[in-house]
């Protein structure tokens, strides 16, 4: 079960997240790209634009990552602050839990396990954008049935948001569907900075609940077979 939310800022903070099903994976992205703005705002779109891209062509997480960081390199001397954003990438094996990660350059998710709420230790690499010729590397985690993992961006944390003790909020509203924990936390974000935020807030909320061994009748998206509302019809 995935829930992701994006509170903005009053002006553009260059926010995004993104994810995609298929079959047997989940494809996720949480970025945020540098400055304020329009600037912002194109290296966002680039940005996931390009992961998007190539996402779609079936690569590796960590050649999504090094085409990013190319493709934000490349436009990086037409910015006067040059064009780079921070990201967490991630590929989840549906059958086995199996999550993979790429840190560039952002802040640690958070496990929450049993009664426990601890940030996930990954490889830290640069931000895409920042240095044409960064390697990047992954961090791997397997899921056990019942975990919740957290992403953020830097808009939950800085400022006067930082006044919010985010793990044990993620730890108060473990019971809550992803839906409604993203609404409490981003609610509770608005209640410690004001009405206004200084900058984008973004979250991503993932509950693994395991029990994915059943072939599924569809490449992507829901498997309407198993919509309980209607018969069971051939896709």
């Amino acid at each position: 079960t995935l829930s992701a939310w994006l509170e903005p800022a009053a002006n553009v903070g260059g926010d995004t997240f993104d994810y995609s099903l298929g079959r047997d994976v989940l494809h996720l992205s949480i970025t945020d790209a540098m400055g304020h703005g329009v600037a912002s705002a194109l290296i966002a779109t680039l940005c996931v634009g390009s992961l998007r891209n190539t996402r779609r062509q079936g690569v590796s997480l960590l050649e999504q990552a090094a085409a990013a960081n190319a493709a934000l390199s490349e436009y990086a001397p037409s910015v006067a602050d040059g064009a780079y954003a921070t990201g967490l990438l991630g590929r989840l094996e549906l059958r086995s839990g199996a999550l993979t990660l790429v840190n560039a350059g952002h802040d640690a998710p958070y496990l929450a396990r049993g009664g426990q709420v601890t940030p996930i230790q990954l490889p830290t690499c640069m931000p895409l954008g920042l240095f044409a010729d960064e390697e990047y590397s992954t961090g791997n985690l397997m899921l056990e049935p019942g975990d919740r993992v957290v992403f953020v961006t830097d808009g939950m944390l800085e400022r006067n948001a930082a006044a919010l003790d985010l793990i044990a909020e993620i730890r108060q509203t473990r019971s809550l569907h992803p839906r409604e924990t993203t609404r409490q936390l981003a609610d509770n974000v608005l209640d410690v900075t004001g009405p206004t935020l200084a900058d984008d807030a973004t979250l991503m909320v993932l509950d693994w609940h395991g029990h994915h061994g059943r072939d599924r009748a569809t490449a992507a998206g829901a498997d309407a077979s198993r919509d309980r509302s209607s018969p069971p019809r051939h896709v």
